[in-house]
């Protein structure tokens, strides 16, 4: 196989390992087709008013103040005197999208939406607005219309604000839920005047929806525990308590209004969501009105957290649900069908109601939930043999008709407590049935891709053996045994895809199971050099075998383990800073040995820096800036010292841009910190140096002479005024130790030659740019091959790929979830960005633009 067909076939293997992860573990676990399940007793109210206060912490809105009173005086009176109150538990990514889904479609996150950044639903789903009468809607665009996008008919009625509007620091951001409150009463007032307007909010079934995004964005722009953010939250429940009153006296004080107030997300200390630490998944929960419970007094009542000390409300009972749990509780109050993908369960805690009523409504939600079980389950019998089908035990045909019958028998009795307990587990089986059903084919699809991993791995082991060593011999196998080859492995591709076609299984399977078909056979085409490798191998001392094939395990498992514990790094670079002990060059260049112990204890320090929830440290950024243009001052000196490394001014004046172009880059670093303190926004003189400088830094070292480290320098000088933009902390200071480390790497590689007396003959995303480039200097300088050392990297990358892709997860919190994905994704990557790399690698170190057409000099 000619390298670029090796090249072209390497890339097309990778990209189908790639996507295979998104349709073996993030497809989405909707579906459709279920019939409608309705509570068949009168609900208790007619009209439901949902208030989401986006980004607000279950602790911010129930903490007391120093002085012992509460940021929502009038939602504290709510929960002590006339509703119910608890917490409502998220799951991630918590994330405003996925959190509005839950809460008022009843399902958690579509995992299929990683592929869209989590901000579009790919499949469309019912929600409680879609099986309401009428529904009103008013707060941010990017939240709004994707519940009346997947609405039928027209009953979905949204009025949003200009996303200009949603600025994240220029401007006070709880005007956003002014603009929510101001326009509800406004479009109230209007309906006086408007009879038919008028005649649909006095309609049953109705809901009102205020999303209110001011919190989130101070929350972002000044942190959860600013004078913003909790003055939001009294703006917030001064709305609340206004709107409240209003609806009371527009409905005549009917008592049929119901009312709940939650939110999406919390957010951490330091402004960000999207994970699972406790500050994001623990959000408030109050509801009051028609058909809610009062407040319940109790003695003790026991949590493993301290919130309930720590909010002086030990003795009001605390009703903690999951968050798709309010969906049912608002389908419950009105009387409108269940959304039918909700998985909630009703709490039944909250409802002030009969105890039949609570049974029916239980009963219903067990149905609905269990439809869902039985569209998977016949969907999947429907593409699977019946030979090889394997149906989910605890919820056979015979199963769910006694469930039902029971619980039917049970609320007839009046038996309602017993009712209620089978429908739970019914759910509860129903749920597991669903998951069960979802990855029926996980475990099938998961090996095609492992074989495929495998026996691309063989193959290129075999090609660094055949090409790259003198362990094999050339024989040529006879046109009998190719055919008979080839046909077999045909044979084995038309069984499958007949497997499959009888199955109707998707199109993706196809390539899944049939990819490992060619890969193997290019394997067995070798069966020549793995005969030869395996007797050269037994030939060897089997200590000697068994060691090398050890430390190449270890040292692969050791590189995935980095990938969970950062600290792991720390330890291996702290082993680099004794290899040249170990080489003997400490005894050669002591003063280069020393740099290189001091760089790599530098570099083993970042490992250990926190990763998110730091505070920005701007002066550091500062200093990384002033170091550069220090030691790029002393190079330039040192430069114009020696003869013949600037060969004329030009060389110098692009010295001096990219000093100046540092100088800037750490001026605006400093400016724009202190304007979006100030809430003064983003200057655009601060805009224009950054794309002024994100552009020249692809083109300067390219006008630099080709000379090594000169070459090398400019490249530094160029993506460390880029990386000064993109820093808050300590990581600007990080291609700087890197890029020491990689030159002192070149020069002890040199050293090394020269000790063992070898002939020396010169040629010449930002961290891994530097590596790159310093890795093609030390294959000049050592005359390896590149081939060689890419098909070596290739392979532990691929071994490495195979640990992760079994690593995948599609459930836990966000962070677990996308850090799984990211785990994989960056393996797979690594093959197509080494690639990229080492062209550009190879460009920056090489190559040289003449802007003045003179005489081209070389670097000899």
């Amino acid at each position: 196989m000619g390298i670029p067909v090796f090249i072209l076939a390497g890339l097309l293997v990778h990209f189908v390992f790639l996507v295979s992860i998104f349709d073996i573990y993030f497809s989405s676990p909707l579906v459709h087709g279920m019939t409608p399940q309705q509570t068949p007793l009168p609900p208790p109210a007619r009209r439901l008013v949902l208030f989401v206060a986006d980004g607000l912490r279950a602790d911010s809105l129930y903490e007391l103040d120093g002085n012992n009173t509460s940021h929502a005086p009038y939602l504290r009176g709510i929960l002590e005197n006339n509703g119910s109150w608890g917490i409502s538990h998220t799951r991630v990514p918590t994330e405003s999208r996925p959190g509005h889904v839950a809460l008022i479609a009843g399902f958690y996150e579509d995992v299929s939406a990683v592929a869209k950044g989590w901000k579009e639903n790919p499949v469309e789903f019912d929600s409680v607005f879609n099986e309401s009468k009428y529904t009103w809607s008013w707060g941010s665009p990017d939240i709004l219309p994707m519940f009346a996008k997947g609405a039928t008919g027209d009953h979905v009625y949204t009025f949003c604000y200009t996303a200009e509007s949603e600025d994240f620091g220029a401007q006070d951001a709880s005007k956003l839920d002014t603009w929510v409150f101001d326009h509800v009463k406004s479009f109230f007032n209007s309906s006086r005047s408007n009879q038919t307007l008028f005649s649909a909010l006095n309609e049953e079934k109705v809901v009102l929806f205020m999303h209110l995004l001011g919190i989130d964005t101070n929350g972002h722009a000044h942190r959860p525990n600013s004078r913003e953010y909790k003055e939001n939250i009294r703006k917030v429940d001064e709305g609340v308590k206004e709107i409240a009153s209003m609806l009371e006296s527009f409905y005549g004080n009917d008592g049929k209004t119901a009312f709940i107030l939650t939110s999406d997300h919390g957010m951490t200390d330091w402004g960000s969501h999207g994970a699972g630490h406790p500050s994001e998944t623990l959000t408030p929960l109050i509801v009051w009105g028609a058909g809610v419970n009062y407040p319940q007094k109790v003695t003790s009542q026991f949590f493993e957290d301290n919130f309930l000390k720590e909010w002086k409300l030990e003795n009001l009972k605390r009703l903690d649900v999951n968050q798709a749990d309010i969906a049912p509780l608002m389908a419950s109050l009105i009387g409108v069908p269940f959304p039918l993908n909700s998985v909630g369960t009703l709490p039944l805690e909250y409802l002030n109601n009969s105890a039949h009523f609570k049974a029916e409504s239980m009963f219903t939600n067990a149905v609905q939930v269990l439809e869902q079980f039985k569209v998977k389950m016949n969907q999947k019998k429907a593409t699977t043999l019946s030979f090889l089908f394997t149906p989910f035990k605890p919820l056979s045909d015979s199963e769910q008709i006694n469930f039902l019958r029971k619980t039917r028998l049970y609320i007839q009795q009046q038996k309602y407590d017993e009712a209620v307990s089978l429908c739970k587990t019914l759910i509860n089986l129903a749920l597991e049935g669903l998951s069960y059903y979802h990855t029926y084919d996980r475990l099938f699809l998961g090996l095609s891709i492992a074989m495929g991993f495998m026996g691309w791995t063989t193959y290129v082991i075999l090609v660094i053996v055949k090409t790259h060593t003198n362990l094999t011999k050339t024989v040529q196998s006879s046109d009998k045994e190719s055919a008979a080859l080839l046909y077999g492995f045909a044979f084995v591709g038309m069984m499958i895809t007949f497997f499959l076609l009888i199955q109707t299984s998707p199109w993706t399977y196809y390539i899944y199971c049939l990819l490992p078909v060619p890969v193997w056979y290019a394997v067995m085409r070798e069966l020549h050099v793995i005969q030869n490798l395996t007797a050269n191998l037994w030939s060897l001392p089997i200590s000697q075998s068994l060691g090398f094939i050890l430390i190449s395990i270890l040292g692969i498992e050791i590189l995935v383990f980095s990938f969970f514990y950062r600290a792991t790094l720390t330890v291996g670079l702290l082993v680099f800073a004794g290899w040249p002990v170990i080489t003997q060059l400490w005894v050669q260049a002591k003063t280069t040995t020393l740099i290189w112990t001091v760089l790599c204890a530098l570099l083993a320090l970042f490992p250990l820096m926190p990763v998110v929830g730091r505070e920005p440290n701007i002066p550091l950024v500062i200093a990384a800036g002033l170091l550069t243009l220090l030691i790029s001052g002393f190079s330039l000196a040192s430069s114009c010292k020696s003869e013949n490394k600037y060969r004329n001014n030009e060389d110098m004046k692009v010295h001096f841009y990219q000093m100046l172009s540092i100088a800037l880059s750490t001026y605006v670093v400093s400016n724009t910190h202190n304007s979006l303190k100030n809430k003064q926004g983003l200057p655009v003189f601060n805009q224009i140096i950054s794309w002024t400088t994100l552009v020249s830094s692809s083109v300067l070292p390219l006008l630099s002479p080709t000379f090594l480290f000169q070459r090398l320098f400019s490249i530094l000088l160029s993506l460390m005024a880029t990386y000064l933009l993109l820093s808050t902390g300590y990581e600007a200071l990080f291609p700087l130790v890197l890029s020491g480390l990689m030159f002192v790497w070149i020069h002890m590689e040199q050293e090394a030659l020269q000790h063992y007396g070898l002939s020396l003959k010169p040629k010449v995303v930002i961290p891994f740019v530097l590596v790159s480039c310093a890795f093609e200097a030390v294959q000049v300088t050592t005359q390896l091959s590149s081939k060689s050392l890419f098909l070596i990297v290739l392979v532990i990358s691929d071994i490495m790929a195979l640990h992760f892709f079994f690593l995948v997860k599609d459930y836990g919190s966000w962070l677990e979830i996308g850090t799984s994905i990211s785990h994989y994704v960056l393996v797979m990557s690594l093959t197509i960005f080494m690639m990229l790399m080492n062209g550009l690698a190879q460009l920056l170190t090489t190559k040289r633009l003449d802007l003045s057409r003179r005489t081209k000099h070389h670097a000899t």
